[in-house]
């Protein structure tokens, strides 16, 4: 379960908190396929017969490529990733289908209309996370997000969060780390830059370990400033990242395309 999987876990819990109906389709022993299973929503395999629906949310690139060619009702495709569009011809007519686009960030909103998609077929929707319970302060700093197999429980008493990255959509493993209002050290890069505010509720650094280690130390030397940077960044998730926000926003763009 990496984060576009636990967005995808929020969003149907949260479309059942509102009485509207979806099922997953994934391969049905995935750890989304078998933890959605577990909580009682309707699984079925990725096949070529769709079950029938009002429309389609895409939520990676199989499954968008599946539906271009498979699905009979509109297609909204979530893009998650900062990396270029492929240029083919397979690729084009693909992008083409889709009813509507769905974009983490303006930064990976900025990708698409950089590849010829209509600004009006897409919507910026960030990713929501809860609002964990704050964090003690008085554990380890997390080193590297992608290692962590726990992150929510190791934010519990973690001091702060780095956060590297080489390419990054949004970063749904920061925003996490800022609801638990611990400072989060992450790279400028991709869409981080619409949740961190340097100096304000974090802190960016080049991705060079000295650079690194020189802002660990500048937070670990003032806890004044580590808690600051904490509460407002805590403060930032319950005003722009929660899930609730995530889920409205998705069914506006749901709304969108079934009333044309």
């Amino acid at each position: 379960m990496r984060g576009g999987q636990w967005q995808v876990l929020r969003l149907l819990r949260g479309l059942r908190e509102r009485g509207l109906e979806s099922i997953l389709m994934t391969p049905v022993h995935s750890p989304l396929g078998e933890r959605a299973s577990r909580e009682g929503f309707p699984v079925e395999k990725v096949a070529r017969r769709f079950p029938p629906a009002d429309l389609v949310h895409a939520h990676d690139a199989r499954g968008h490529s599946i539906s271009a060619v498979f699905s009979r009702v509109p297609v909204i495709v979530a893009r998650r990733v900062a990396f270029p569009l492929k240029r083919g011809w397979m690729s084009r007519w693909k992008y083409r289908r889709a009813a509507h686009y769905i974009a983490v960030s303006r930064f990976v909103a900025g990708m698409l209309v950089d590849a010829g998609i209509p600004d009006r077929k897409i919507t910026v929707v960030h990713d929501g996370v809860p609002l964990l319970p704050l964090s003690s302060r008085t554990g380890p700093v997390i080193e590297m997000v992608k290692s962590a197999s726990n992150l929510e429980g190791d934010l519990l008493h973690a001091r702060m969060l780095v956060y590297l990255t080489e390419a990054e959509g949004l970063g749904s493993g920061a925003l996490l780390g800022m609801s638990a209002g611990i400072p989060v050290i992450a790279s400028r890069i991709g869409g981080l830059p619409e949740a961190i505010d340097d100096g304000v509720n974090g802190v960016f650094t080049e991705n060079q370990p000295d650079k690194v280690a020189e802002c660990v130390r500048r937070l670990e030397s003032n806890p004044t400033e580590a808690a600051r940077l904490g509460d407002n960044a805590r403060r930032t998730i319950e005003e722009r990242f929660t899930v609730e926000r995530m889920v409205e926003d998705t069914i506006a763009v749901y709304r969108k395309v079934l009333n044309g």
